[in-house]
């Protein structure tokens, strides 16, 4: 693509370079053919013309999500474009109807939400951003729509991403073809959960990935014709075999191996494993754990998904067995037998191993047979067999292949077992097959496994290239990525022809051709027994010399190189034809079939005999090649799509992007050529819209009205004179290097329009300055006028205040002696008119006081009059009321003698209790006696002591007087005058009292513990009779029952008899009716309260009633099925019921039909879901009936059932409290008299099914309301889309009119809604929600098409959308709070994004501004989005600043590591926000006094009540 006649000084170009691929830089010199760059790293490059690429310099610095949207669509401009999407964390590209998928490596939860899968479902491809959900969802709509089958090929390098692609298409399938299991998990479910074992079982560690499948898979999704997946298929390709013996460092061997090692220690100690170091196998690399993962937890977790698909588990013990059988192979080690060219197990420790293998493959010791296998052949000859030993180095080789051939064996069974679990569907006519195969590969060493992937990757390049081979393989139908140009094409009406493309058929021809390809001679080469790697490669030297293809390298004997359509790639041929050999030894097929264990030798069935003798070659390439051949026949029988995968960087990090490496994957995967077909062709195409905004300055007269888009884009390109372009229905398309040239022209247009500018700029600065010199001489010469005509006003002034001045001092004087002769006259006058009024008043108060003092006089007599009439009034009563209470007693009384043994239990209980009690009181009045003795005696000592101490002091005071009487008359004798008799009686009376209080104490705390126990067993008897007393009573309330039970049977017995007297006509009945005492309540059966007399006697009449009350029913329910319409702002309907329905106590009836059949008129009612006003109608009376039901029942149990007669006194008295407070009266929306009862379980049945249909009603509603929204909405959201067209064709008013008129249909639909409500007299709380969810709705549409569609993220549409806000801001005030409530609030997403689109200078908006003041509510995620996708379509502003961008990258890297973290999208909240609470609490002030029921049922003389 030549473009050097459009490259001048200035313009903007793409220059190579060694280390980043290509750099931009800016022209500064033309040198004829030679140019000289400045890139942007400041390094000068001078090259040639032809080696440079334009760059486009308004290119969005986001890039674009269709390549083809490019306006340069080369090398670098791809490169470019991928690297700045890569850095937003945009990882998904199209080029056309291809995905490149630029692997992040960091996890996205966001993108791949159940959320994110509806957003995809039903869009067309490329209407939203790009994804691997639109290229599933396109699959899918064109198997459906057209019944053609699909296929997605998931292609790329190892580590590009190709399984985690792959997993996400079918998460997708399955979340559209998804159906519940019928036995257990589905089969989308078994067929994502099949990952984690083939993955265990057939991915590696390799140098550019830690999870690289070693395998090919197809996986074919079978669909019925309702779209549902009926069956599913996995097919394998070309396991790398070689693997399980040879690893190179640092690579590791499968997962399962490293699995087994770290498994529980049970597990190890029974498959006698260890250390992975200590395994041949593995330990070749020095590479044993990989980062972030634990293989213990794997192997748990492996082990989960294969119970998930159906692997039992004694078929996993026996998969893990074979495992670690392989194991223990690969360290047997082999040495040479002395005087023999036989070998031998080494020593103690290779044939412990050989034991331990032996055992876990056969179950048995069958260690011999197992070591004969690997050391002997046997060979047939006509007569006799013959035994050959092998070396040591053939039997490794020979161990080797016993071990690939079992682990090959082994993973073909696991599939064929996921398969057969999954299950096919044969009747399936559509299917969807994805394909996840290996990339091409190119290392420094590649042997068969590269020769084979590079052979598939070839045929897919083919495939590609040329969607459809006939069986001849000679005539090829339109190249693939061309079709879809041609398509274009042929859709824009567009003159065309076929371009001629890279075939690669002489590659495919050189490799698997026959009989001289290279697949042919190395089978020829293997089935030589002498036939070595060195004679291979001398015979593809000798065939191919001549092939353009095929070279021979300089310095190697054995290695060739095949010059591929991704490249040179050198093959090593060392092992290919051990690697090409697909035979098992017969020794090792009889040994594994016979084993002992029915799993491994179900791995190695017997052959038959024929196939056993026969020699027949078979090769790894050859089956290989057919496998490959029936996959392509397969796609080409499919429609195909592509998902390129990518991988930035070969450090497996995420946020770099290694240009080199991408070009040459970009290269690999065809996606150049792609690009290079489409240059051939016409690779730049603009609509005409965008073609006119870009080009316009060319020629601006093209936006004249009269002009049409197509004259105008005409007009446009004969300006600048080009040719070859073609001009479509909807696109121009330009040829290579065109868009340049039309570059270049527009950059000099801008050169001059730019001089133009300045020049005028100049003129209006001088001619601005001009001006304001002039302003200032006038405004100077304004200022001094001024100031010379205040003088003058000045001294015009005084002159005219001091004339005031006098003229007021004069009236002054005259009205003060005026006022005070005024003011005299007023005083007089005051004190004459002051002395009546107090004369007056003083007559007023006496007459009003004696007033006062009769009025109480006469109040008092009155109420003395009241108090004895009151006082009377209460004796009455209480003479009365006892009078009834010892009646009642005396019944109880009776009653009691009857209740049998439990009663004489009662009251022997209830004679003990008295017994006892009557011991405590008379044990507490002897206590009482003693205490009284005891004091007695105290008071008694008390006054013996006394007396004592009178007796001593008088003693004292004789013995004194007796000293004096003997010192005066010695002579007399001392005689003891002391009464010693007295004394000691007094002490033992003291003693007798102590023991006596002593012993009375001990009696009565004796008493005290005899009392309590007493106590304890009264009250453990006092229960055991309450209980006896609750059982009596249930006993009584069943047999209650009973009784009524028989006694409606007799009464039916008795009017089957009567019925057959009457028609006799000898026998009339003679008995006397007596009239109910009760009505019917709603034809149930009524309380059979009287005898069976009178019940025989009013049952003709109770069957009259019923039929009349079924009658009434009818009549009600026939009227409500009728628009009975509103009457003072109440629904009449719901009222009628409600007075019915209380007139006919059907709240307190324990069986009634009305409420089933009241349900089944609003179930029939709303059948008609599609109109709104009709749905209002029943929303208003449902509402209104449930809140009145809401006030009038009392009890929220839902199984009421009748409560026992109470047999004693006191629980008699409780329930006729209870009864009398159950039946309050209540004052219901002004109606008074209304009684509050218990609702019975079909009155509360009846209330929680009128809840279920206000809440259906309430949700249809909604849903229409938003389901007419949604296309509103759309249109609204496609008007950035459609306005480029519009605007050409139209002047500015009339486009902002039409564009506006899609926010007011959104008002009228809405003015609708809320008039239909309004009419209707639905209650606010219900108009608040549903609007408050409408506009939640379109939160969620318009909030989620700004982060969905770039086209919508641009300064215009924010305006646009923010004057649709206004209109909304406006329609909710006018609704008023109590309809509009908070739906405006509801708008806070889409409004603080709008207002985020509109800001000028977002590039000095910090991240604190954005986050606090801007838009608070948005998440990071969210933030981030808009901020990537926003671009100025108008004046080219630039989002934010790159360090806020980076800011919100780092948090979101951080949030990403949180497993919960949750998407980007919102999410509409279907759920019903209110509760029978809030319908009450907003009807509560409700008056239905005034309102007029229905005139037909107030005529009939059965609903006279209704008039009350």
């Amino acid at each position: 693509m030549t473009v050097s006649a459009s490259i001048a000084v200035g313009s903007h170009v793409w220059v190579e370079d060694p280390e980043v691929a290509w750099i931009d830089g800016e022209v500064v010199e033309l040198n004829g053919k030679e140019i000289e760059v400045v890139c942007t790293s400041g390094k000068r490059v001078v090259t040639s013309a032809a080696n440079v690429y334009p760059k486009d310099p308004e290119a969005p610095p986001c890039g674009v999500d269709d390549m083809t949207k490019l306006a340069y669509l080369h090398e670098p401009g791809v490169l470019q474009n991928l690297r700045c999407r890569y850095d937003m964390n945009e990882i998904y590209t199209y080029t056309g109807n291809i995905l490149i998928a630029v692997n992040p490596f960091q996890r996205l939860p966001h993108l791949y939400s159940n959320h994110m899968m509806e957003q995809y479902k039903g869009m067309a491809l490329g209407e939203l951003s790009p994804h691997p959900f639109a290229i599933a969802d396109a699959a899918y709509r064109q198997m459906i729509n057209e019944g053609i089958s699909q296929s997605i090929l998931v292609s790329g390098e190892s580590g590009a991403g190709k399984t985690e692609s792959t997993k996400m298409l079918m998460h997708y399938l399955a979340y559209m073809g998804g159906r519940a299991a019928a036995e257990g998990r589905s089969v989308e479910q078994k067929v994502l959960e099949s990952n984690p074992v083939l993955e265990a079982f057939g991915n590696a560690k390799t140098l550019r990935n830690n999870n690289s499948s070693r395998f090919g898979k197809f996986v074919e999704l079978q669909f019925n014709d309702k779209g549902k997946i009926s069956g599913a298929a996995i097919r394998t390709y070309l396991l790398e075999r070689s693997r399980v013996c040879q690893v190179s460092d640092p690579e590791r061997n499968y997962h399962c191996f490293y699995m087994l090692c770290a498994a529980p220690a049970e597990d190890i100690e029974k498959y006698k494993l260890g250390n992975a170091r200590l395994f041949h196998y593995l330990n070749q690399s020095n590479c044993y754990e990989l980062d972030g993962v634990e293989d213990s937890k794997e192997y748990l977790s492996t082990r989960r998904a294969m119970d998930v698909v159906g692997i039992s588990s004694d078929e996993q013990d026996a998969i893990f067995r074979v495992v670690a059988a392989i194991l223990h192979l690969g360290n047997i080690e082999f040495a040479k037998v002395s005087d023999s060219d036989a070998s031998q197990p080494k020593d103690d420790q290779s044939r412990s191993h050989l034991k331990t293998a032996a055992e876990l493959l056969m179950q048995v010791c069958n260690e011999q047979s197992l070591e004969d296998s690997l050391c002997k052949r046997v060979m047939l000859t006509r007569d006799e067999k013959i035994t050959k030993s092998l070396d040591p180095v053939a039997a490794a080789i020979s161990r080797d292949a016993f071990a690939k051939i079992i682990y090959s064996r082994l993973f073909d069974w696991l599939v064929n077992k996921i398969n057969n679990s999954i299950g096919q569907d044969p009747d399936s006519k559509s299917l969807i097959g994805v394909l996840d195969i290996y990339g091409f590969e190119s290392f420094k060493t590649n042997s068969f496994e590269q020769f084979c992937i590079n052979l598939t990757n070839e045929k897919l390049q083919q495939h590609f290239n040329q969607n459809g081979i006939k069986a001849d393989d000679t005539y090829y139908y339109s190249q693939h990525v061309f079709m879809m140009e041609q398509e274009e094409y042929t859709k824009e009406e567009i003159d065309w022809s076929y371009i001629e493309f890279i075939d690669n058929q002489d590659i495919l021809d050189l490799i698997e051709k026959k009989p001289g390809g290279i697949i042919a001679l190395l089978d020829e080469a293997c089935m030589f027994p002498r036939s070595t790697h060195e004679t291979f490669a001398e015979k593809l030297y000798q065939t191919f010399r001549d092939h353009k293809r095929f070279t021979k390298p300089k310095l190697s004997r054995t290695d060739f190189t095949i010059c591929h359509y991704a490249g040179d790639v050198t093959y090593q041929t060392d092992f290919f034809l051990d690697k090409n050999k697909d035979y098992v030894v017969a020794e090792h097929q009889g040994l594994l079939s016979a084993s002992s264990c029915s799993f491994v030798s179900s791995l190695f069935p017997p052959l038959p005999e024929e196939s056993s003798k026969s020699s027949k070659f078979s090769s790894i390439g050859f089956r290989f090649k057919q496998q490959l051949q029936a996959l392509l026949e397969t796609l080409s029988a499919t429609e195909p799509h592509y998902v390129r995968c990518v991988k930035p960087n070969n450090l497996l990090k995420p946020s770099i992007f290694e240009n080199s490496n991408v070009l040459q994957q970009l290269r690999c995967g065809g996606v150049l050529e792609a690009i290079r077909i489409s240059c051939a062709g016409y690779p730049t195409r603009k609509t005409f819209d965008e073609f006119i905004s870009r080009f316009k300055i060319l020629e601006p007269n093209v936006l004249d009205e009269s002009c049409d888009e197509v004259t105008a884009c005409e007009r446009l390109l004969a300006k600048v004179q080009l040719e070859g372009y073609q001009i479509g229905k909807t696109k121009v398309f330009l040829r290579a290097g065109q868009m340049a040239e039309l570059d270049s022209h527009r950059s000099q247009v801008l050169g001059r329009s730019t001089c133009i500018i300045q020049r005028k700029v100049r003129s209006y600065l001088a001619r601005k300055k001009f001006i304001s010199l002039r302003k200032s001489v006038v405004l100077i010469q304004t200022l001094c006028r001024g100031e010379v005509a205040r003088h003058n006003f000045e001294k015009r002034r005084r002159t005219a205040a001091s004339l005031t001045i006098q003229k007021d001092v004069k009236m002054f004087l005259a009205r003060k002696a005026y006022v005070l002769l005024c003011s005299s006259a007023v005083l007089i006058q005051a004190g004459i008119r002051g002395m009546a009024s107090r004369n007056d008043l003083q007559f007023r108060k006496q007459t009003k006081a004696a007033i006062v003092i009769q009025s109480h006089f006469r109040g008092y007599l009155v109420h003395c009059q009241y108090l004895r009439l009151k006082a009377a009034a209460i004796a009455t009563q209480c003479a009365w009321r006892g009078l009834k209470a010892r009646r009642e007693l005396r019944k109880l009384k009776m009653a009691a003698k009857e209740t049998g043994a439990l009663q004489e239990a009662k009251s022997k209980l209830e004679k003990q209790v008295e017994e006892l009690t009557w011991r405590l009181q008379l044990e507490k009045r002897m206590r009482a006696d003693i205490e009284e003795a005891k004091i007695q005696a105290q008071t008694a000592l008390e006054k013996t002591r006394i007396e004592f101490q009178e007796t001593k002091e008088l003693l004292v005071k004789e013995r004194e007087a007796d000293k004096k009487v003997t010192e005066q008359v010695p002579l007399v004798q001392e005689l003891p005058v002391i009464d010693h008799e007295l004394v000691d009686k007094l002490t033992a009376e003291n003693e007798k009292l102590k023991s006596l209080v002593s012993s009375l104490e001990k009696k009565i705390d004796e008493t005290e513990k005899k009392y309590e126990e007493t106590s304890k067993l009264s009250e453990d008897r006092l229960k055991q009779a309450l209980e006896a007393e609750s059982k009596i009573i249930q006993l009584k309330t069943a047999m209650q029952r009973l009784e009524e039970k028989l006694s409606d049977v007799e009464i039916e017995d008795q009017i089957l008899r009567q019925q057959a007297s009457m028609n006799s006509p000898a026998r009339k009945s003679s008995g006397h009716l007596v009239q109910a005492s009760q009505s019917l309540e709603n034809g149930d059966r009524e309380s059979q309260s009287a005898t069976p007399t009178k019940r025989f006697g009013t049952e003709s009449l109770r069957r009259s009633n019923n039929e009349s009350h079924r009658e009434n029913v009818d009549t009600l329910l026939k009227c409500i099925t009728e628009d009975l319409g509103f009457s003072e702002g109440k629904p009449v309907a719901a009222f009628t019921i409600y007075k019915c329905l209380v007139h006919w106590r059907s709240f307190e009836a324990e069986k009634t039909s009305i409420f089933d059949r009241l349900i089944q008129i609003i179930g029939s009612a709303i059948e008609d879901q599609a109109n709104n006003d009709h749905m209002a109608y029943w929303l208003s009376n449902t509402s209104t009936l449930l809140f009145l039901l809401q006030q009038t029942l009392k009890s929220t149990d839902s199984t009421p059932r009748k409560p026992p007669q109470p047999t004693s006194f006191f629980g008699r008295m409780a329930q006729g409290f209870r009864s009398s407070s159950s039946s309050m009266n209540v004052s219901i929306g002004g109606l008074e008299g209304v009684q509050q009862v218990e609702g019975k379980y079909p009155a509360l049945l009846f209330k929680e099914q009128l809840t279920a249909y206000v809440e259906k009603i309430y949700g249809i509603i909604r849903d229409n309301s938003k389901k007419e929204l949604s296309s509103l909405v759309a249109l609204c959201i496609q008007a950035p889309r459609m306005s480029r067209g519009t605007s050409l064709r139209s002047s500015g008013r009339s486009f902002k009119n039409s564009s506006t008129s899609h926010w007011h249909s959104i008002i009228e639909s809405l003015d609708e809604l809320l008039s239909a409500l309004k009419a209707n007299f639905v209650p606010p709380v219900l108009v608040q929600n549903i609007f408050t969810q409408i506009f939640s709705y379109i939160n969620v549409q318009l909030f989620n098409s700004l982060l969905l569609r770039r086209e919508c993220c641009t300064f215009s549409n924010g305006e646009y959308v923010k004057a649709g806000l206004a209109e909304f801001e406006i329609w909710c005030g006018h609704a008023q709070e109590e309809y509009a409530g908070s739906s405006w609030d509801e708008l806070k997403h889409v409004r603080q994004a709008v207002g985020f689109l509109v800001i000028h200078q977002k590039s000095r908006i910090t991240y604190d501004d954005l986050t606090s003041d801007l838009c608070p509510i948005l998440s990071i995620q969210q933030l981030y989005r808009i901020c990537t996708l926003y671009w100025d379509d108008n004046y080219n502003t630039p989002s934010v600043s790159p360090d806020v961008i980076s800011s919100m990258k780092i948090l979101m890297t951080e949030d990403s590591n949180d497993a919960n973290s949750n998407s980007f999208l919102l999410d509409d909240d279907p759920c019903i926000p209110f509760s029978v609470d809030d319908i009450s609490t907003s009807l509560q002030e409700s008056d239905f006094r005034g309102v007029k029921l229905a005139a037909e049922l107030l005529e009939k003389s059965a609903f006279d009540f209704l008039q009350g």
